[in-house]
């Protein structure tokens, strides 16, 4: 499943390698379902599901979900105002499914803004991915001038453990 798809380049790509994939962004933003679908099509993906998903909402459409493995959320936190909307969202989605994970990249566009207590009132963990860890720390990766001079950060959430772990 991928959050807040837009165009769903991530999910797009597991999808083109085998993946069983649905894409959602908000079901606030009609054309950005559409340019997921548009996405979906062009990629030869027409079987690919697009969801209209609002974060911190419980809908009948999220309910109806099919069990997940992974979670993406590609630059998801970029508002501060949505961060607990976005991991309420993750934290259903976990819990009904426990070993699933929420792997996120994301630019860091403050250092005041942070999701660390968020993490603790929903009982979930992270561990950092460092980008170098699969050569994703270069400037102009694939043409683009990101992470050269962004900093970009890359983690996986899950529940944590009843012992806080």
């Amino acid at each position: 499943l991928q959050v807040g798809a837009g165009v769903g380049l991530p999910g797009v790509l597991a999808a083109r390698c085998g993946a069983a994939v649905t894409l959602s962004d908000s079901e606030e933003l009609p054309r950005c379902l559409r340019n997921g679908r548009r996405s979906c099509r062009a990629n030869g993906l027409p079987h690919v599901p697009v969801l209209g998903l609002t974060w911190g909402r419980v809908s009948p459409a999220l309910l109806a979900l099919p069990p997940v493995d992974i979670i993406l959320g590609s630059d998801v936190f970029f508002d501060p105002k949505d961060f607990e909307d976005i991991l309420t969202t993750v934290y259903f989605l976990l819990e009904k499914n426990p070993r699933a994970q929420f792997w996120t990249t994301y630019q860091v566009r403050s250092a005041d803004w942070s999701i660390e207590a968020l993490l603790c009132k929903w009982k979930l963990k992270n561990v950092l991915v460092p980008l170098h860890s699969f050569g994703a720390d270069k400037e102009h990766l694939a043409g683009s001038s990101l992470p050269g001079r962004h900093t970009i950060e890359m983690m996986i959430i899950s529940l944590a453990s009843s012992d806080g772990t």
